[in-house]
């Protein structure tokens, strides 16, 4: 059976490749809110929070949309062996800062375990 989702509003529609193995550096958007939705293979979003990492499992398996703010710092992680493909549809507020889309300094590393452990246990959990 088909199922479909109610498309986002946005100003902009993006299809992002993750390619496998990908550990992304953090940006940030001081002018957009991005709406993200996995639509094959599967990735894990980070996002900074309070000099926290949170991690955020993604699948095309169990279609979600996340929305990251402005000004949160955010990357993503594909441990798989393909691709991760995602819609973003993007809502801007005003016009891109100068500094939006530059690799900025994470302020330690990821927890690449952690990370992988997120993936798994929601990879498990939607199986059951």
């Amino acid at each position: 059976m088909a199922q479909f989702y109610t498309p986002q509003s946005c100003n902009e529609t993006m299809l992002v490749q993750i390619p496998p193995g990908t550990v992304d550096d953090l940006f940030v958007h001081r002018c957009q809110t991005d709406q993200l939705l996995v639509v094959r293979g599967g990735c894990v979003l980070v996002n900074l929070y309070n000099r926290e990492y949170e991690y955020i499992p993604l699948s095309e398996d169990y279609p979600q949309v996340v929305t990251i703010p402005p000004g949160v710092p955010h990357g993503a992680i594909n441990l798989g062996s393909e691709p991760c493909f995602l819609i973003n549809a993007v809502l801007r507020h005003q016009a891109p800062h100068q500094r939006d889309y530059q690799p900025i300094k994470a302020p330690f590393a990821y927890n690449m375990e952690k990370a992988r452990q997120v993936l798994e246990n929601f990879t498990l959990a939607m199986a059951s």
